[in-house]
């Protein structure tokens, strides 16, 4: 191009510069001299963040920007190109080391856990005795390339390591503020209550028997209404604010001065979160990264398996009673309306037309109806119906459409059968669909091993829905040891604004919450709800996640001017969700009452979003099947360890071929998975659908027993079970890490198996530590914020009564890692226990003996060391175990040779 042209155009973009500065500044002026708005001087909306579109262009590579930069999800061609890329480095890797970044701890030369973990091959560290091969290798260091890590690498890994501790960091916020953490909730506690208390234990054999699981007639038995303990009111003061959010007060002086009991945090502040943690999985190299370490876990299970799998299998043989079969099992993601199969509900509606025709059932068409009639009208005879006729199973005409699945729901495609057989709000007041709960409850009670969590609706269409829902389970006396409830809320404000039944979006939120917060503070203004919620664990929100979200607002209204016709986005839906129960959480934890969690679907379809708002707000999600789009997000789930129930049959069903499902691939890699049924109306043939789900993956992805048990031990810590229900189920001291939390005579789990999991997650963590430390330091808090305090645990571990006994009695010394390093030596002793061990959100690794040691007046950590002795702390107790048994056999062998000496001087002196 000639000097003229360049001056031309730079012309050119010199005057469209000075015409769009000249027009930015007219509009800021305008903006500033526009008067306030006098109609209303609340905010009606608020702004939500976007910084992914404003990716640095420099990421780019020399053929162009790359799309998959402003993306979660990987490409085919992506992941090709990293395979390939990782063969090369592996190819040309040189052991030559590296000088350590100034500020990183660093081990002594002569220091013996620098000598324990030097990887050097024996005949490689005598290299230097060679002065030709010393020479040939230094002529070659120019030659060969060096991988070997450096400054500019060493920094992007610190940098991709701080995001990720921030990830995790606002995880943890969310989780703090909502007590959702394990020992948040009061029935965590070891004085809670159960009522109706569960069955004694079979052995040993007790006089008291409790009740007698004798037929569908037996379940509710031993409830009795007047037994039930209703607490009176108290002086607790909520509302709901301009946000809409309920904010509780202590007293009136506290509402006036608008202090509630807890911070929720604002919608404005959940979206930046929402932001940048889309921001950080959306980065290539952190996807990059991220990628190469989850290969890397399945790689390390691979190796795993061939070496230890026989040694399992010893392990399990020497384990007496226990099998995959007498194992619990919870099913942690169940529709209540689903959760009997075809052939069974085929058998009660048969039977229901047989022996009770005469019952008025519905009202249509300006008149009540007996069952007779309705069949007569549908010109149908109890001998006509079959598995075909019904028409509810999920066939090929329901993959990737959720519209035909929820007609599935419709027996014989008539929504008048749904009404009366699968509803709890209608003519009869839902007494078929209790016959029916009861025969299923029934039959987990006989199988002794299987439980469930029921998710049963709340619309948000008015408020007396929580009465009514409450009214039908205690009327009926559904309660079984082996079941608790869990709420769905279907995402339908469309459909209810279409039908008028709402005004705006906060009307659903008020019929939702406001009988909760009733409740909580005077029980005595519904008794009935009072005594169902202390069986609900947790809220659900619920509907098809591939719907397409249209972003029309820059700035989203609250939902008080949420009036429009669209659906709010799933985010949306999260957060008020979330924000809620978290204002009852804290109340109802205040007040001594059992508090929920938030474990949605979520994953199943959709955008990224969904996980995104799932990662930050929730206790667990279900399905999660997206998850393997974005490698990013599920190391994030790995190193947080959150729950995921996938149920592959409902997956193969909808969404996603059971071949094609990454279950196996989560679980080699670690995540904490667990198996569930979804729907056992819609994708199951057998009486024990959660037994089946597990056969049929145990045949395709060729799981061992131990893989099945594991699972199994999963689930019941996804669970919301009492905390004194699960010790007796997986062991009393079921939420420790790693060996110590487990007790194989009762999860049939080997602890080599424990162990290769805990370890493998502590190695991960530690070099999150080492490489966010320098620019995210850690932030310990209190001991009080412990688990050891949540749980109230009390037994010290056997390691730090050592530590304390070689240094004097002193414990950890104050330092950087220390759990609290303002307290005293004697107080961190006192407060310490082996529950300091859990880590619920293990960001970065305490200290525990002899790894920290001074240097230049400074106290430094001996990172190595912290690894291996928080991977050794999992056999502790084993340790310990060997050690006595050796001592009193080394005993009995002095005191057998001391007899010896005394027989034989004995007659010595005779002769």
């Amino acid at each position: 191009m000639c000097n003229h042209h360049r001056d031309v155009l730079d012309a050119i973009r010199a005057e469209e510069e000075e015409a769009a500065a000249v027009q930015a500044q007219g509009q800021d002026q305008e903006n500033h001299e526009a008067p306030p708005r006098s109609e209303s001087p609340k905010e009606d909306s608020f702004e939500i963040p976007d910084n992914r579109a404003d990716l640095d262009e420099s990421k780019a590579t020399d053929h162009g920007p790359l799309e998959h930069e402003h993306t979660p999800y990987f490409s085919y061609h992506t992941e090709k190109a990293l395979k390939l890329e990782d063969n090369k480095y592996l190819a040309h890797e040189t052991h030559t080391p590296s000088k350590p970044l100034a500020g990183l701890p660093t081990l002594p030369k002569n220091n013996k856990a620098a000598m324990l973990f030097d990887t050097t091959p024996e005949n490689l560290r005598k290299l230097d005795a060679d002065a030709g091969i010393l020479e040939e290798s230094k002529a070659e260091e120019n030659t060969k390339p060096n991988f070997a890590p450096n400054d500019e690498i060493t920094l992007e890994l610190q940098s991709l390591y701080t995001n990720f501790q921030k990830c995790l960091d606002l995880r943890e916020k969310y989780m703090k503020v909502s007590c959702q953490r394990v020992g948040d909730n009061p029935i965590d506690k070891d004085d809670w209550v159960i009522y109706p208390p569960p069955p004694p234990p079979s052995w040993p054999i007790t006089e008291n028997k409790g009740r007698v699981t004798d037929g569908p007639d037996s379940i509710g038995s031993d409830f009795v209404r007047e037994e039930c303990k209703i607490p009176g009111p108290c002086d607790f003061v909520y509302e709901m604010d301009d946000t809409g959010v309920y904010q509780v007060y202590e007293s009136q002086d506290h509402h006036a001065k608008k202090q509630p009991i807890v911070q929720v945090p604002k919608p404005k502040e959940y979206f930046q979160d929402l932001d940048f943690v889309l921001s950080v999985i959306s980065d290539g190299p952190t996807k990059s990264f991220a990628f190469r370490r989850l290969k890397y876990l399945e790689s390390k299970w691979n190796m795993y398996i061939l070496l230890n799998e026989y040694e399992e299998l010893a392990e399990a043989k020497r384990v007496p009673h226990r099998d995959f079969y007498n194992v619990r099992k919870v099913d942690t993601h169940v529709h209540h309306s689903s959760c009997m199969n075809q052939k069974h509900l085929l058998r009660f509606i048969k039977s229901k037309m047989r022996k009770t025709p005469k019952d008025v059932v519905i009202f249509r068409d300006g008149k009540d109806l007996t069952l007779e009639e309705v069949f007569q009208s549908l010109n149908l005879t109890a001998y006509d119906l079959s598995i075909d006729t019904m028409d509810m199973h999920a066939h090929k005409d329901s993959f990737h459409r959720f519209d035909k699945f929820n007609l599935k729901y419709n027996p014989i495609g008539e929504s008048r059968l749904r009404e009366i057989f699968m509803k709890t709000d209608n003519k009869i007041q839902g007494r078929y669909l209790a016959d029916i709960t009861k025969e299923v409850f029934s039959d987990l009670e006989q199988s002794k091993y299987q439980m469930a969590e029921y998710r049963i609706s709340i619309y948000g269409r008015a408020e007396n829905e929580w009465d009514k829902l409450a009214d039908w389970v205690v009327n009926n006396q559904l309660f079984s040891p082996n079941v608790r409830w869990l709420i769905q809320v279907p995402r339908l404000y469309n459909v209810y604004k279409a039908t008028k039944t709402v005004e705006n979006f906060e009307q659903v939120i008020s019929n939702i919450f406001k009988p909760l917060f009733e409740v909580t503070k005077d029980p005595t203004s519904h008794p009935n709800l009072h005594i169902f919620l202390q069986r609900v664990i947790g809220f659900d929100s619920v509907d098809d996640e591939s719907k397409a979200e249209r972003r029309i607002y820059k700035k989203y209204p609250y939902p008080r001017v949420w009036n429009t016709a669209m659906n709010p986005p799933y985010s949306y839906y999260i957060y008020y969700m979330f924000a809620n129960m978290t204002s009852l959480n804290r109340f109802r934890q205040q007040r001594g009452y059992n508090t929920f969690v938030f474990r949605p679907h979520c994953g199943e379809a959709g955008d990224t979003d969904h996980l995104t708002s799932a990662f930050l707000t929730s206790f667990g999600i279900s399905h999660g099947i997206l998850l393997r789009k974005v490698p990013a997000l599920q190391y994030l789930f790995y190193l947080t360890q959150m729950g995921i129930a996938m149920s592959p049959l409902s997956n193969n069903a909808l969404f996603l071929d059971y071949e094609r499902n990454p279950f196996p691939a989560f679980f080699h890699r670690g995540l904490n998975v667990s198996l569930s049924t979804d729907d056992p109306l819609q994708f199951h043939f057998t009486k024990e659908p959660l037994i089946e789900e597990y056969s049929v993956a145990a045949q395709i992805w060729k799981l061992s027993g131990a893989d099945m048990c594991e699972i199994s031990r999963n689930s019941v810590a996804h669970s919301g079970f009492e905390n004194k229900i699960k010790k007796h189920w997986i062991g009393k001291k079921w939420y420790l890490p790693g060996v110590q939390g487990n007790d194989m005579e009762k999860t049939n789990v080997p602890n080599i198996r424990v162990a290769f999991r805990h370890e493998t997650l502590r190695e991960e963590l530690d070099m999150l530590q080492r490489y966010s430390q320098l620019a995210h330091p850690p932030m310990f808090t209190t001991a009080h914020l412990d688990l050891s305090k949540r749980m109230a645990s009390s037994a010290a571990s056997p390691a730090l009564f050592a530590f304390a006994s070689a240094h004097g009695g002193s414990a950890t010394p104050n330092s950087p890692f220390a759990l609290n390093p303002q307290a005293s030596s004697s107080s961190v002793l006192s407060e310490i226990s082996d529950m300091n061990l859990v880590q619920t959100h293990p960001h970065l690794p305490k200290a525990s003996m002899d790894t920290v040691y001074e240097t230049d007046g400074g106290l430094h950590t001996n990172v190595m060391t912290v690894a291996h002795q928080l991977g050794m702390l999992s056999v502790v107790a084993g340790v310990s175990e060997m050690a006595e048994r050796a001592a009193a056999k080394k005993r009995e062998r002095k005191r057998l040779a001391a007899e010896q000496k005394i027989d034989g001087e004995e007659l010595d002196s005779k002769e």
